[in-house]
């Protein structure tokens, strides 16, 4: 009734279109993320370091961060960093500098949430063994953090990927950039834009499935 026809889309089309795209895709997922949760973790520390010098510029950046549309932050480093720099960095350099500095906003407030959430014997038993603030939270605090915040940390990963899906609009060449190349190429653009929404499902329907999983073994173990 709809008059789709998907038969064009065969394997060539999909290595010649989309599978670039959808490494591009997982490695801006996976570089945004490492790179989120690193400066995310640092800047949780800085708000809860106690010092007003680190804890205000942090504050600052994360609810700042957190207050603007992702897009537009996008478009600011896209169209607005090159102006200042004097040169292009390209839409791929983009799409993972804006990735990464607005991810650490998200990844920090569920670090510092993961930090509050141990309790405050395991802070006071790492002084009294004369631990310092660093080695107290790098070997007693943050690897309990981390594990306590595990499945909210993938969470928010999957929702990063199809976050992925916006650097289309600098014309960044993302898994919906294939499919909408492919799609335009081939007359088929109806059809190639369902098929990227089944495959942004596929994806994230099974991640999200491994992460329940990893909630019930978490559940256990405690």
């Amino acid at each position: 009734m709809l008059g789709l026809d998907f038969s064009f889309f065969t394997w060539e089309v999909f290595r010649g279109y989309v599978l670039g795209g959808l490494y591009f895709s997982l490695g801006l997922t996976a570089v945004a993320t490492l790179g989120g949760i690193f400066f995310g973790t640092l800047l949780a520390l800085m708000r809860l370091s106690g010092s007003k010098v680190l804890e205000v510029p942090a504050t600052i950046y994360v609810n700042g961060m957190r207050s603007i549309p992702l897009l537009m932050v996008l478009l600011w480093f896209f169209l607005l960093v090159p102006m200042i720099i004097g040169r292009p960095i390209g839409a791929e350099w983009s799409a993972v500098i804006t990735f990464i500095a607005f991810e650490a906003a998200y990844f920090s407030e569920i670090m510092r949430a993961g930090i509050q959430s141990i309790p405050r014997g395991q802070v006071f038993a790492g002084q009294a063994l004369g631990m310092s603030y660093g080695q107290n939270m790098k070997l007693v605090i943050l690897p309990q953090a981390f594990r306590n915040m595990l499945p909210i940390l993938l969470t928010q990963t999957i929702i990063l990927f199809q976050d992925t899906s916006l650097v289309y609009i600098i014309t960044a060449h993302d898994m919906l950039h294939g499919f909408s190349t492919a799609g335009a190429n081939l007359s088929h653009p109806r059809e190639a834009y369902i098929l990227a929404a089944v495959f942004y499902f596929v994806i994230c329907f099974a991640l999200s499935y491994l992460v329940k999983m990893l909630q019930k073994k978490i559940a256990i173990i405690r």
